[in-house]
């Protein structure tokens, strides 16, 4: 039996105290990622990962925790300077300590951090997913695209409840120029673990209703350390690829997200959201106003120049048509004198020729004619008769020759019929 044994405690103290003992071991900087973040009683606990940098294989890690009395002061620091509170999957520079404990075993808790170091790194992060869309040719694609004329019907992404969204509502409706939008919201999820499912589910809907002119995604007020959901590369690729314009309203004006260099436009509120779809809607009704009034000054110059034309023809009426019907007598004239002139000789000599022809066939046809030709015309009391049953006995008969008469009376024995 070895008389030098001793118990596991009084072996445990002597690790913690050669871990006390040792400078080395206490407030030093180091450089890890974190990994399963939770609070509990004002506690913050949580796991320090070392990864290979070449394969991202974990080489080493430890239990930390971050005592309440320090933990709120150092955490809104922390938040204040990068946009997010302390969470999983980011690198951070802490300063530690090392202590160990017989029941526990060792632990590291945490008393600063610098959020520099991991402002640094998100920005380095953020930046390579911006050079991966940018290679992937999409970076630009929303931003790029043109705006209707009158955006009026707008899809608005957003939690129906929040504050921002009857900001947005409000501003959209009541604007002053008196403008008719019609909006449709899609539910998300604007802050968590969902964020970025929630709002790429809800862009997928619009777009298979296709029906919107624009999209608005607003987001008012909340803590900035929220922000972070919206470094997210699905979600930032979504909005690059979507076919109509997207406007990002979360946030306030120094707060930047992935989402802020692929979306058409950003503004700093759900109420500036709101505020610049109606400028590019009134801008369109400036428009239109400008070309109404240009039609009206065109159509009133014409009239007036038509009404000018009319005054101007009506004074030259009544002397332009007598001009024409002088102008139209002189050429009747000038055409009647010759053509009437001609047309009567013409007549004249056609029915002269007529008459002629119907005198020498009367001439040819009289009984003077007939008489020369040796016939004769016997009248009884002045009637000329053809038949001798005509005449009785004791009739005078005058016979009519072509130089004279005969005169005689008819007897008994002188009548014959053939």
């Amino acid at each position: 039996m070895n008389v030098n044994a001793i118990t596991l405690l009084e072996f445990q103290q002597r690790i913690a105290a050669v871990i006390t003992a040792t400078a080395a071991l206490r407030d030093v900087w180091i450089t890890a990622e974190t990994s399963d973040v939770r609070t509990s009683g004002g506690h913050c606990y949580l796991e320090l990962i070392d990864k290979d940098p070449e394969n991202g294989a974990i080489r080493a890690r430890a239990r930390a925790t971050i005592w309440a009395s320090i933990y709120a002061r150092i955490n809104a620091a922390f938040a204040a300077a990068t946009g997010s509170g302390l969470r999983s999957d980011i690198k951070v520079m802490v300063k530690l300590s090392a202590t160990y404990h017989p029941s526990y075993g060792m632990s590291l808790s945490i008393t600063d951090i610098d959020p520099t170091f991991t402002l640094g790194d998100l920005l380095r992060r953020r930046m390579e997913m911006v050079a991966r869309l940018q290679r992937e040719g999409i970076l630009e694609q929303n931003r790029n695209l043109r705006w209707p004329q009158a955006p009026l019907r707008v899809a608005v992404i957003s939690a129906p409840n929040a504050a921002g969204y009857g900001d947005f509502i409000n501003q959209l409706y009541n604007n002053q120029r008196r403008l008719r939008f019609s909006t449709k919201l899609y539910r998300a999820v604007l802050q968590g673990e969902q964020t970025a499912s929630s709002i790429i589910s809800a862009l997928r809907a619009i777009a298979a209703d296709g029906d919107a002119q624009c999209v608005v995604i607003i987001r008012g007020g909340g803590a900035t350390s929220d922000l972070a959901a919206y470094d997210n590369y699905d979600l930032a690729a979504e909005i690059a690829r979507f076919p109509i314009p997207v406007v990002i309203g979360i946030g306030h004006q120094r707060d930047v997200t992935l989402l802020d260099y692929v979306a058409n436009t950003r503004v700093k509120t759900p109420t500036a959201a709101a505020e610049y779809i109606i400028s590019i809607a009134s801008k369109a009704l400036d428009r239109l106003q400008t070309l109404t009034q240009q039609i009206l000054e065109l159509a009133s110059a014409q009239i007036n120049t038509a009404q000018q034309r009319l005054a101007t023809i009506a004074g030259l009426l009544p002397a332009l048509t007598q001009a024409v019907v002088d102008q139209q007598r002189l050429r009747i004239g000038t055409q009647v004198s010759g053509t009437i002139a001609d047309a009567i000789t013409s007549s004249m000599t056609r029915q002269r020729d007529r008459l002629t022809a119907l005198g020498e066939l009367l001439d040819t046809l009289s009984p003077e004619a007939t008489l020369r030709r040796g016939f004769s015309i016997t009248r009884v009391n002045g009637c000329a008769i053809t038949s001798p049953s005509q005449a009785v006995a004791g009739d005078v008969l005058v016979t009519t020759l072509a130089d004279g008469s005969i005169i005689s009376t008819v007897s008994a024995s002188n009548i014959s019929a053939k």
